[in-house]
């Protein structure tokens, strides 16, 4: 459950977004729209716990925003934020994968996990790693070199579901997805809101920001305040 009452981020030079409220139960998506620097970037990074909120608070779950804000960064995940989650160009798909799969064991798993033994270690990993490509929609054989493809050869949309993919090893039970359309086709956008439909009904709670949403999702409108673009900027990320 995501609840969010008069929620809001101020920066040293105006809000970059206030007074949001929406809930959100398990298993939904919602759709964050507005005009570019209304704030959208930040109530991701707000509501995930790696921007502080100003005012208002948020519930995932049973952790409360912005107190609790490390125990959310555990339960929750970022994809398709520019700045903050973005791809590798020269590395491969497979090495991503396998980065992204070392630092959850490390710094994700539980002590009992890291006692395992390591072919169990590796049987798990190859698991979660099939999971979450099977959940984007993202099919190695259908890449022009499979798992060894570069980042900068796929496709944008491909580039998508592959950081929504490695965002998903992790299980987290809140996902914040951002600029889902960016320099998508009208068809792309389509079946990029039909991978998030897809992961939503798996038990996740997911939030994205894009335009284009089906008429069914629910959807949060931020309105622009000055400033906000700066608020961004220079509010302190973890």
């Amino acid at each position: 459950m995501l609840a969010v009452e008069g929620f809001g981020v101020r920066g040293p030079r105006g809000w970059a977004f206030r007074e949001v409220g929406f809930t959100a139960e398990p298993g939904t998506l919602t759709a964050v729209e507005g005009p570019s620097g209304s704030g959208r970037t930040s109530l991701l990074l707000a509501l995930t716990g790696r921007m502080r909120a100003t005012e208002g608070r948020a519930e995932v779950g049973a952790l409360r925003l912005p107190a609790q804000a490390a125990a959310v960064r555990r339960i929750s995940a970022l994809a398709h934020v520019p700045g903050v989650t973005d791809l590798e160009p020269a590395l491969t798909v497979a090495e991503h994968l396998h980065e992204r799969a070392l630092l959850q064991r490390r710094f994700g798993g539980s002590l009992r996990s890291l006692l395992r033994p390591r072919a169990e270690r590796a049987t798990a990993a190859a698991l979660l790693r099939e999971r979450a490509l099977g959940r984007a929609g993202l099919g190695l054989e259908a890449l022009p070199k499979g798992s060894r493809t570069a980042v900068r050869d796929l496709e944008r949309i491909e580039a998508l579901r592959l950081s929504v993919a490695l965002a998903l090893i992790g299980e987290p039970r809140l996902l914040a997805v951002d600029d889902l359309g960016l320099k998508l086709s009208a068809s792309e956008v389509e079946a990029a809101w039909r991978m998030l439909a897809a992961v939503a009904e798996d038990g996740t709670t997911v939030v994205a920001v894009g335009h284009g949403a089906p008429e069914s999702v629910r959807k949060v409108e931020l309105g622009h305040e000055k400033g906000a673009a700066d608020a961004l900027a220079e509010t302190g990320r973890s």
